[in-house]
């Protein structure tokens, strides 16, 4: 991924989070007035004391009650009062906090994944699927449990805080520097606590991505895994990954659960000294005993709760380290930006010109390569493996960009065309097909969401897969299963053929679309192609050559380069690499001149 950002997690979570700004001080003004309401019942209760115990001399009595029953019944009513007010902000902050972290995380995760979508194929090469899905759903889902409970608990934390000390001051200025004493210490326990797990919790995201890494590489080779009968090695494997995840989250709460029992010592401190020294006010007569009530509770309304703060801390750091990783992801770099030349007729006229290409600075794999391909015929690619073949299809549906040179479509240089015009006038058949969890007759639209159900089984049709899908259990309804299981090698590569045609694109590319079939297959698949491939520019990379030999020229690479090119029967005259390479497949042994 790209180079962290210095900025810390919160801030970069803010940033991203102002278009959230209303809801987020709604929710924030809900959750202080909800605690407002829920520190006023000590302040009554000290109030009821006072009247009992003062009567026409109490508080509320200055205010022309005199008698003890209108005075009690004042006491009634704000007590209703302020318990229903506490109830409603409470539901109205639950409410609001929840779906804040609803929204955001959705939001978040599709951002993610659209940016994701928007990175190169190295990016994907140098990063495992297991460890996406580890930032995309699980440190996602980290950032709406704090959301959820952890920013609630640290503003009504910091209302608690104020508000109490402001009352302490007013009423008991003596004695109330006892009560806030904790309260710095507490504060400077938590930054140290929050700066020490911040590395923990980091480490934990950490050995969960690779744990998710081992799970997701498992679970695709599990086809691999079953045939080598390495299953034990596996769960072995899985195991030792299993237990660096769970000693990383030892560590983590080693010092996380160490929190909540320092504090408490430190809280006891606090309202130990109010108790002690607020009741020889009381009996020196400097403080009133109904002040002294509200002073014990408010202790307690004000320490006790910061025990929590050891949750909250836990969720904070976790989810901090879950936004680093989620903002990550957001900051790398698209390296491959889409054009602004809108593409309308295709023609389909390929040229490139003198280009060079290498993976990850390593050796080129083509090398000044030059190659015209005229609108509407069907050139072949043949070579022996590593000579740059498939290379070609990935720099033209720009996958990757090319280092030198430039290609062209129909005279534009394709890094001036919009990605989503160049790569849907393209339609490609791979030999490694990838058919999505679904129906037969989902998969053939993929690509072509308007299509009618005519549409489709005429696509099937024309790349014969009617027949064979007519045959399954639930004909264009069958599931085929996790990247098309359920079906065979030949089934699925006829599928991805009319889902190719059903799109009509006007450039085809057929990357070894036969090359894992067997030669029953192969003829079929050859016999649709003949009738899909015409009038539309073809680009055949073939490892068998037998499905190239009709093409209207064919081109051999070598070690990134054209080292020939013509028709089947003049490349087989030339008797070069082409010819030794058709030899080779049809068991001819007459050597090369």
């Amino acid at each position: 991924m790209s180079t962290p950002s210095q900025k810390h997690p919160l801030q970069r979570l803010l940033r991203y989070s102002r278009k959230y700004r209303l809801p987020i001080w709604q929710a924030s003004l809900c959750s202080i007035l909800n605690k407002l309401f829920d520190l006023a019942p000590p302040v009554l209760i000290g109030a009821a004391v006072d009247v009992v115990v003062q009567q026409e001399n109490s508080l509320i009595a200055r205010f022309g009650f005199q008698d003890i029953f209108p005075q009690l019944v004042i006491l009634s009513i704000l007590t209703v009062l302020v318990w229903g007010l506490e109830s409603l902000f409470e539901y109205a902050y639950n409410r609001l906090w929840r779906n804040l972290a609803q929204n955001i995380q959705h939001d978040l995760r599709l951002d993610a994944y659209s940016h994701l979508q928007e990175l190169e194929m190295s990016f994907f090469e140098e990063n495992s699927t297991g460890g996406l899905m580890s930032v995309l759903s699980d440190d996602v889902n980290q950032l709406e449990r704090f959301l959820d409970v952890g920013a609630n608990e640290l503003l009504q934390v910091i209302t608690t805080v104020i508000v109490i000390g402001i009352g302490f001051m007013i009423l008991a200025p003596d004695v109330a520097w006892m009560t806030m004493l904790p309260i710095p210490i507490i504060v400077w326990g938590s930054i140290l606590f929050q700066r020490k797990l911040a590395p923990y919790y980091a480490d934990v995201r950490e050995k969960v991505s690779w744990l998710n890494t081992r799970l997701a590489n498992n679970l695709s080779g599990i086809t691999t895994i079953k045939s080598f009968t390495t299953e034990a090695y596996e769960i072995q494997r899985l195991a030792q990954e299993s237990e660096a995840y769970r000693q990383s989250n030892q560590r983590a709460i080693m010092l996380s659960a160490a929190f909540v029992p320092l504090i408490r010592l430190v809280i006891l401190c606090g309202f130990t000294a109010m108790m002690l020294f607020g009741g020889l006010a009381v009996v020196n007569d400097t403080l009133a005993v109904g002040t002294y009530s509200v002073l014990v509770f408010m202790t307690q309304r004000l320490l006790w709760p910061l025990t929590r703060l050891g949750q909250t801390l836990d969720l904070y750091q976790r989810a901090m380290a879950s936004t680093t990783r989620v903002m990550n992801l957001l900051d790398t770099t698209i390296k491959i930006h889409s054009g602004h030349v809108a593409l309308t007729a295709v023609k389909g006229e390929i040229v490139f010109n003198q280009v060079s290409f290498a993976y990850n600075e390593r050796e080129s794999v083509l090398k000044d390569l030059s190659l015209e391909i005229p609108a509407g015929k069907t050139i072949g690619i043949a070579g022996s493996t590593g000579s740059g073949k498939s290379t070609l299809v990935k720099l033209l549906l720009r996958f990757y960009e090319t280092q030198q040179g430039q290609i062209t479509l129909d005279g534009v240089d394709i890094r001036e065309i919009p990605l989503a015009d160049l790569r849907q006038s393209i339609g490609l058949v791979s030999q490694d097909v990838f058919l999505f969890h679904g129906t037969v007759a989902e998969n053939i639209a993929y690509g072509s969401p308007g299509a009618t159900f005519a549409e489709i089984q005429e696509a099937a049709q024309l790349a014969e897969a009617h027949g064979f899908i007519e045959t399954l259990s639930k004909g264009y309804e069958t599931i085929v299963g996790e990247r098309g299981q359920k079906l065979s090698g030949g089934q699925r590569q006829r599928i991805a053929i009319a889902r190719a045609i059903l799109k009509n694109p006007p450039i085809l590319i057929l990357d070894e679309a036969t090359s894992a079939v067997d030669n029953e297959t192969e003829a079929a698949i050859s016999r649709s192609l003949d009738k899909i491939t015409a009038h539309r520019t073809t680009i055949a990379i073939a490892h068998r050559l037998s499905t190239i030999r009709n093409a209207d020229c064919i081109y051999v690479l070598e070690q990134g380069k054209i080292v020939e090119s013509g028709q089947h029967e003049a490349l087989l005259d030339q008797n070069g690499v082409y010819a030794s390479l058709w030899r080779v497949q049809t068991g001819l042994r007459a050597s090369i001149v």
